[in-house]
């Protein structure tokens, strides 16, 4: 057995115990920026140029041991020094209480457009008008209560129903200020319809959706009208109509041509490879000179068509029968004995 000195076995025991204590310790000439909130940690440090290039084996270890130690200093130097609590009751797991965010992501989808202002409210904002927040109960002098500000028994009552009415200053004697008040509450009210249809033209012209018509009973709907409403009805179950009878004539709804999925985005940071290889096929069908050609589509055409010519021909034979079959039943003397 050869004999071993013992400073090679002291340096191999001191080498073992450096890697264990680099596994716990990470040292850097830049101290990292740290976002808590985000769970992020900033290296500013650049990293070797010549391990970078190329890709290969050196490539991918020298990544991982840079991952592995941005992770060792955000979670052992940063996240356990943050205060912690056991999460439901001391059996519970430890959970630290993140601080706020300092970094501000960007977000994934495109933010919303926003709404365009109103002719009411481009009209506030011209004439410096706020909108001021009202109680729903006010005092009734009347009634000696507290009442609604508008709808049902509210404060005041409903003036065209009320059984005294005031003769305001200047206006004729004679006139029914009954009928006037009943005349002003119409006008009110026709003058609030125009301006709603004035509000759906104008969002109808500018791009925006328009609500669907109210589905209450006019006495003069049509046939249209009446579908819609039982369809709307039927669907307004908690299985969306999959389990209600139908009525003895009504139609069988056709299937929606979505298949009633929702529409999917595609996420901006996914598979990469797939990406490429959708933009690639896409570059290669505009650069080749032969046209796309869908199988599936030109034979259902084709199919299609000599259907027609068929039905065509088979339509133009059972017209000419019909006209030999009337001939030969004509009797020759009919005419004559009805002249006679």
């Amino acid at each position: 057995m050869a004999a071993v000195r013992v400073e090679v076995v002291l340096a191999a025991a001191e080498e073992q115990e450096a890697e264990k204590r680099r596994s716990i310790t990470v040292e850097k000439e830049l101290e990292l920026e740290y976002d808590l909130g985000n769970l992020l940690a900033v290296d500013r440090n650049p990293p070797p140029a010549a391990a970078l290039r190329g890709a290969g084996p050196r490539r991918e270890a020298l990544l991982r041991a840079l991952a592995r130690d941005n992770t060792q200093l955000l979670t052992v130097s940063q996240l356990w020094e943050l205060p912690a609590e056991r999460a439901g009751g001391a059996g519970g797991p430890l959970v630290a209480q993140l601080p706020e965010p300092t970094f501000r992501l960007p977000r994934e989808k495109p933010p919303p457009k926003p709404r365009p202002p109103t002719r009411w409210e481009q009209f506030a904002r011209l004439k410096g008008i706020r909108r001021k927040k009202k109680t729903s109960l006010v005092w009734d002098e009347q009634a000696k209560e507290w009442r609604r500000r508008w709808g049902y028994r509210r404060a005041g009552g409903d003036p065209s129903r009320a059984w005294l009415a005031e003769v305001p200053a200047g206006a004729d004697p004679e006139e029914d200020q009954f009928a006037r008040l009943r005349r002003e509450k119409r006008e009110r009210v026709a003058r609030n319809e125009l301006n709603r249809l004035r509000n759906l033209a104008r969002a109808h012209r500018a791009g925006r959706a328009v609500p669907a018509a109210p589905l209450h009973p006019t006495g003069h709907q049509d046939r249209d009208e009446l579908r819609r409403v039982a369809r709307v009805a039927r669907t307004s179950t908690a299985s969306l109509g999959r389990f209600q009878p139908r009525l003895p004539k009504e139609p069988a709804e056709p299937p929606s041509r979505s298949g009633g999925k929702k529409r999917r985005f595609e996420p901006l940071l996914g598979n990469l490879a797939a990406e490429r290889s959708r933009q690639l096929e896409l570059l290669r069908d505009m650069g080749s000179k032969k046209p796309v050609l869908d199988i599936t589509r030109a034979v259902n055409k084709q199919l299609r068509q000599e259907e027609a010519e068929a039905a065509a021909a088979n339509k133009g034979k059972k017209q000419s029968k019909r006209g030999k079959r009337g001939r030969r039943q004509q009797r020759p003397g009919r005419s004559g004995k009805k002249s006679g």
